[in-house]
């Protein structure tokens, strides 16, 4: 058989003034845990963000170099229209457009250096995105 203890025994009324003030502490302990959880998952999702948007600006301005009559100083405008007016535009370093043969083909290039953003805006990480497409032949 269980004992029962005194506070066990007591009318709820009495239990539930015993404990008055226990919301506000749990909160108090619970809060940081739950706003630093929410934002690291916000930290998160910029950073995905920044980083698919400067993929897919790459991979357009390689597109864009890799028609039939157009130069490379075509990709890298390209790709800066598309970044400019962005939160990823300006985190931008440095864009590079080049040429190469890969596999026997010849693909165009497009590579672009951005911070990745760690805390807010503010990100000391680099990151190196590539995008490629076969080049036309005219």
């Amino acid at each position: 058989m269980i004992a029962r203890t005194r506070a066990d025994r007591s009318p709820p009324l009495r239990r539930l003034a015993s404990e008055r003030g226990n919301a506000t502490v749990e909160f108090a302990l619970v809060a940081p845990l739950l706003l630093a959880v929410g934002l690291a998952v916000l930290q998160i999702a910029l950073a995905l963000h920044v980083r698919a948007t400067i993929t897919a600006a790459a991979a357009e301005g390689a597109r864009a170099a890799a028609l039939a009559g157009s130069d490379l100083g075509a990709g890298e405008r390209r790709t800066r229209a598309l970044l400019a007016g962005n939160v990823a535009g300006d985190l931008i370093e440095g864009i590079t457009v080049w040429r190469e043969v890969r596999d026997g083909a010849l693909v165009v290039a497009v590579g672009v250096d951005a911070q990745l953003p760690l805390l807010g805006l503010l990100g000391p990480t680099v990151m190196h995105v590539d995008g490629h497409a076969l080049a036309e032949q005219p």
